[in-house]
């Protein structure tokens, strides 16, 4: 019934963020017309967590080694936070161009991706 999700980011300067998912992060894009990039996204999870309201989304990227992330980040000029190792993975951030920030981590709990590897 579902085929795939649509992932929004809001930003502040859109053509620089684009640029860097296009040109630093290399994810695969479609022009929908007037420079109007769309992205493809890796296979992505879902998880919902209990909150006293319900409001509120965060995007995280997952990937198989976070250091050598950070260490390829590193080479092209993009700071990432210090590693942070959490229960449920070894997380760091980055800052997009705009300002925002997007959460990179590698997962430290099963997967439903593992089954589709």
């Amino acid at each position: 019934m579902i085929r795939g999700a649509h992932v929004v980011l809001y930003s502040s300067d859109a053509e620089a963020d684009r640029t860097f998912l296009r040109d630093v992060l290399e994810f695969p894009f479609v022009d929908a017309g007037h420079d109007w990039l769309i992205f493809a996204l890796p296979p992505t999870e879902l998880a919902v967590h209990p909150s006293d309201v319900s409001a509120g989304y965060e995007l995280f990227l997952m990937c198989d080694d976070v250091a050598v992330f950070i260490s390829r980040m590193t080479e092209r000029g993009v700071m990432c936070s210090e590693l942070s190792v959490q229960r449920w993975g070894s997380v760091t951030h980055l800052t997009l161009p705009s300002g925002g920030t997007l959460g990179v981590y590698q997962p430290a709990h099963p997967s439903p991706l593992d089954a589709f590897a």
